[in-house]
């Protein structure tokens, strides 16, 4: 056990591999209560929230789906990645534990602004269960989480106080349930009855780099804007009369051309690539970039990394590993997806 931002949480439960490749091709359970659950309602409700964030809720159209946004600093940096969902009367936000005072401190502070009410569900437990097997883990679970296997990616249900959506973070197929905190412990075990298997920090932690998913303090922070983190593609710019929070900062910084960009990278040599080693482009002796994070792949069974580099054509690179440069391929930054490799090198 070790102390997550004043959680205790397991680094594995026996094996980290064997977890991973459970989730890569069963089913695992993880206990993700730590996450920070923030509801919304009020009459500014949606206008505060698309002032709030740089995606815009608007897209949403039926209720209990999600989106993926950044909520933005005034100068255009990242304060944290969080989901959005509509709900019945309002919005839900769930934002990282490791932001929690930070994320509190920057929204209290703009919604005295509007006629709107923050509710942190301190009641409330989260579950992610992950996994291709996880529609038959659930398939006996009470409504309305058995539902789910008929929603689209980022849709959700809510009944009888148990909201599920079809989201997670692994690259799988999976859900994630929040549900009051006595009925936590009954899907725990009902869960693993029908063959989850509970999965741990170290492991959760791998899935998510093979899936090219964002880790806040890593990929992102209040120093680093969407486009540097591949979040580029959640920030909504149709609607131009949307002035979100660090909207106009952010589009400066985005015609100053200045910008580094987030890159997968993989090698094959035998050494495990590290977040803040230094990258060197082809062909130059000087360090342009950093590794953001870095692990050993168990699916692929080599060194990955995610990688700010500044913007170029260049095919492959070299990390900075104890004094040895070690050659790394440059490619998309994402490598697995539902069990399959989809990284790609650049051509």
């Amino acid at each position: 056990m070790v102390d997550f931002h004043g959680w205790s949480m397991p680094i594995n439960y026996g094996s980290q591999i064997e977890e991973h490749h459970a989730v890569r091709k069963n089913c695992g359970i993880f206990d993700v209560s730590h996450m920070t659950i923030l509801d919304f309602e009020g009459e500014d409700t949606e206008l505060f929230i698309r002032k709030l964030i740089a995606n815009d809720v608007r897209k949403l159209s039926e209720k209990y789906s999600g989106l993926y946004s950044a909520m933005l600093n005034d100068r255009g940096y990242v304060i944290d990645d969080l989901i959005a969902y509509r709900m019945d009367n309002g919005f839900r936000l769930v934002v990282n534990c490791a932001t929690r005072g930070e994320d509190l401190r920057w929204i209290s502070s703009k919604v005295r602004d509007y006629k709107v009410t923050m509710e942190e569900r301190e009641d409330l437990s989260m579950v992610a269960i992950q996994g291709p097997g996880s529609v038959e883990v659930l398939k006996n679970f009470p409504a309305p989480i058995d539902f789910l296997k008929d929603k689209k990616r980022q849709q959700g249900i809510f009944k009888d106080d148990i909201f599920a959506a079809k989201t997670g973070y692994t690259g799988e197929l999976g859900f994630e349930v929040m549900l009051p905190n006595d009925r936590a412990i009954d899907l725990w075990k009902r869960a693993i009855t029908e063959g989850a298997r509970p999965i741990g920090l170290a492991a959760r932690d791998t899935l998510r780099m093979e899936a090219g998913m964002n880790l806040y303090g890593f990929e992102m922070d209040e120093t680093i804007s969407p486009y540097e983190c591949n979040m580029g593609w959640t920030v909504s710019l149709e609607d131009k009369e949307r002035d979100f929070f660090g909207r106009e900062s952010l589009m400066k910084l985005k015609e100053s051309n200045d910008l580094k960009e987030l890159v997968g990278i993989i090698t094959d040599e035998r050494a495990i690539l590290r977040q803040g080693q230094k990258i060197h482009l082809e062909k130059e002796n000087h360090a342009r970039g950093v590794v953001t994070s870095g692990t050993y792949s168990p699916t692929l069974k080599k060194p990955i990394a995610l990688a700010r580099l500044p913007k170029s054509d260049s095919k492959y690179c070299f990390a900075e590993i104890r004094g040895k440069k070690v050659e790394a391929i440059i490619g998309s930054p994402k490598f697995i997806k539902e069990g399959k490799t989809i990284f790609k090198e650049r051509s």
